[in-house]
């Protein structure tokens, strides 16, 4: 579901906003999401926390379907310097993978999926390592 155009590297960004706006605006460029489901990934981590900073050094923002997904996608972006995001644990982040999926069932199955590939050992290190998009995508077919 990346591909170049959804991958952006050692992206400069000074709040957690800007990063999720990064993100969400790949997405949007990439048809899968509609410009207003940016602005509802922001509006979850505001009214929900920083709950998406689901591991060290990554969160994974994203809004409810209806907040305007349009199909299943993801986007990744690494950061130039870390943010933070207000997860005393987790924090700070390098990494933020944003997604959309159309309906609530594909929506788990794509939180499944990302996790499985963030369970992965070392795979965060590898992303911050990765100098170009074709990286990224070439440590996902592995």
């Amino acid at each position: 579901m990346l591909s170049r155009e959804t991958i952006a590297l050692r992206v400069p960004a000074t709040t957690w906003e800007d990063a999720v706006r990064v993100a969400g605006q790949l997405l949007v460029a990439a048809g899968a999401a509609e410009p207003r489901y940016i602005e509802g990934m922001i509006r979850t981590v505001r009214e929900l926390g920083p709950y998406s900073v689901i591991m060290p050094g990554v969160a994974i923002p994203h809004a409810r379907p209806e907040e305007g997904a349009l199909r299943e996608g993801f986007s990744l972006i690494t950061l130039a310097e870390p943010v933070l995001f207000g997860n005393p644990d987790n924090d700070p982040v390098h990494v933020v993978i944003a997604f959309c999926a159309p309906d609530a069932g594909a929506h788990l199955e794509t939180l499944r999926h990302l996790a499985e590939f963030l369970g992965q050992p070392e795979v965060v290190a590898r992303l911050l390592a990765a100098e170009t998009p074709d990286d990224v995508l070439a440590m996902l077919k592995a």
